[in-house]
């Protein structure tokens, strides 16, 4: 798409008008122009006919179908007066208004929306945690169960699916060993599990990106490279680990190297600091129940994980809403779960809205420039491993890999963070995460070795996973080619996105969890033929893509097997069909029909141009993205 126009200006001459921001329609002249096209890539044709009019003609070239996963910059044109046209109080009006009073007004906007954003999400994991919180510390008390190591791991996934928060999980696991009540050996698949059940939350949030096709694709590539790093790392890492023991053997040489003494009062949590006034008003639970339960303390009585008061009783534990209430924790939990969400969901789409209309025109490409770009030179190696970092140290300080993650996904969806870089980031959230379980080993004043050996083993997991899936370029790409193939299918069968969040996270681990109640002979005799088939459907998809001449003629595509066994196709029109009801009744884009066009307003087109190339004179100017 270009805009082809001529430009006179004021004096006759033909210059060219061009979009620097969200507020400004500056007149430069070409070769200024030409310039900061080729430096920015950004440009728009305009005619002044008339002071404060602008002329338009978007013309629709035959080109290259775009790659979807690109960044694509968005320009909004706005009708303007040029400063030089303004009397005195126009000029005024546009720096305390357009420019200082709109601004501010923008920030405070995104400021709020974030911390309401993050509030939902704590609340959303209180009502996680009401609901399911019991049963998670039933399943880790289950000592017999967890000696299966895929059983463990299973338990860790639905766990942290539970009580919405690796960070819990983790904590409670580190007191079990703590306590002696499990041994390290048994904890480490728990803790894999928690680090795959963690990243539920920000594809939770991409779904309420559905309603773009090419913004969800992007939100969904980039909330679910989380979960295919995570299980590759348990694929290859947990048969590792059980045949040799190397995480406990290295956790366990490391801590023999240092002195260490436990401290009860280590605790970082600024996030918590700055929510609480918010969700302590709200509810207040006691997690040390789900500890309590795990490490069966409770001696068989009823427990309530939600603090409650008695009618005559007060301070600052009786202040939530629900301290009165004689509801069980499953009803508080259910209320809470369903405003919680609706909360997120409101605030995310406002916040995207939001992001929108601030990211637009030079400020939006800068800013993509600047989290995307590599660093120069020799350098430039070093970027991914930068990007690490800060994700490691935000993580840190939050104490919450879901909300990093979450508020990320956004942003993703929205093109201002590419997948490429979104997967780093990730990566040093895996590595922050870590430290609420090192900190929770701090607390531990009996058995401290063994609480800190296994929050080590977490680190080292995630330590040694990053060293498979990161520095070898090729190797990199594997998990982001896995999410940008599930962000395809989202895109073009929306339901698959939530088939793909039950299956990954309830269904799954609940199958194989039952599998492993069974026995072993039951289990071994269904898993291994399952797993031989997953192998030998992933090398032919490998050798069909990279050497099919190697394959006999019949494998060389999967046309051979009935459809409905090799595409998602034949169940779109009856899921559709069944989405498009339930969206009479509902907000709920996620289950629409997927052959539907996106849902483009009219003004968002007249409002958002993208622009492909720029044609100046005998200058041809591609845009960067």
């Amino acid at each position: 798409m270009t805009v082809d126009t001529d430009l006179p200006d004021s004096n006759g001459n033909e210059n060219l008008g061009y979009v620097s921001d969200a507020n400004d329609f500056e007149v430069v002249d070409k070769k200024a122009a030409a310039t900061d096209i080729q430096q920015n890539g950004v440009g728009i044709k305009s005619n002044f006919q008339k002071p404060g009019q602008v002329d338009l003609e978007i013309t629709n070239d035959p080109k290259e179908e775009e790659d979807p996963w690109n960044t694509v910059p968005l320009f909004r044109v706005v009708k303007m007066t040029p400063w030089k046209e303004l009397t005195f109080a126009g000029k005024l009006k546009r720096v305390v208004w357009d420019w200082f009073l709109i601004t501010l007004f923008k920030i405070i906007a995104l400021l709020g929306l974030l911390y309401i954003f993050v509030c939902s999400l704590q609340v959303m994991s209180a009502a996680f945690q009401l609901l399911g919180g019991k049963a998670a510390g039933g399943a880790l008390s289950q000592n017999e169960i967890i000696n299966n190591p895929v059983c463990g791991l299973m338990i860790g996934v639905l766990v942290t699916v539970l009580v919405q928060s690796s960070s819990t999980s983790t904590s409670i696991v580190v007191s079990m060993v703590g306590a002696t009540v499990i041994t390290v050996s048994q904890a480490i698949p728990i803790i894999m599990g928690a680090n795959i059940g963690t990243s539920v939350t920000n594809t939770i949030v991409a779904l309420t990106q559905a309603k773009d096709r090419n913004e969800f694709r992007r939100a969904f590539g980039g909330a679910t490279v989380h979960d295919m790093f995570n299980w590759l790392c348990v694929i290859i890492l947990l048969p590792f680990e059980v045949a040799t023991g190397y995480l406990e053997w290295l956790s366990a040489a490391i801590l023999d190297l240092f002195n260490v003494s436990p401290n009860a009062e280590v605790d970082v949590d600024f996030l918590d600091a700055i929510t609480k006034p918010v969700t302590s008003k709200i509810v207040q639970i006691d997690k040390s129940v789900i500890t309590d339960i795990a490490l069966n303390q409770t001696d068989g009585e009823e427990v309530s994980l939600l603090k409650r008061c008695a009618s005559n009783e007060t301070g600052s534990s009786c202040e939530h809403i629900f301290a009165y209430s004689n509801l069980s924790d499953a009803a508080v939990g259910g209320i809470l779960l369903v405003g919680s969400l609706l909360t997120l969901c409101i605030c995310l789409l406002l916040l995207v809205k939001l992001l929108q209309w601030m990211l637009v025109g030079r400020m939006s490409l800068l800013l993509r420039k600047a989290v995307n770009a590599n660093f120069p030179g020799y350098f430039s190696f070093l970027t991914g491993y930068f990007a690490m970092l800060v994700g490691a140290i935000v993580t840190f300080l939050v104490q919450s890999s879901s909300v990093f993650t979450s508020a990320l996904t956004p942003l993703v969806g929205l093109g201002l963070i590419t997948i490429d870089r979104i997967y780093p980031l990730t990566l040093g959230s895996n590595i922050g995460t870590t430290g609420t379980s090192i900190l929770a080993a701090f607390s531990q004043i009996d058995n401290f070795n063994l609480a800190l050996q296994i929050s080590m083993c977490h680190l080292f997991f995630n330590i040694t996973g990053i060293i498979i899936w990161y520095p070898i370029p090729f190797m990199r790409k594997v998990p982001i080619h896995l999410a940008k193939g599930l962000g395809n299918n989202t895109a073009k069968y929306r339901w698959f996105a939530v088939t793909y969040l039950l299956l990954a996270f309830f269904l799954l681990p609940g199958v194989v969890f039952g599998l492993s109640l069974a026995g072993n002979v039951i289990f071994l005799s269904i898993g291994i033929p399952v797993l031989v088939v997953a192998v030998v459907i992933v090398l032919i998809n490998i050798f069909q893509a990279k050497a099919p001449g190697l394959l006999p003629k019949v494998l060389r595509d999967w046309t051979f097997l009935p459809k409905p066994m090799r595409s998602l196709q034949p169940y779109d029109k009856p899921i559709a069909n069944c989405g498009n009801w339930c969206a009479k009744c509902s907000w709920c884009d996620c289950c629409s029909s997927s052959t539907m066009a996106d849902s483009d307003s009219e003004e968002d087109i007249e409002m958002a141009v993208t622009i492909d190339e720029v044609k100046i004179n005998k200058y041809e100017v591609s845009t960067i993205s």
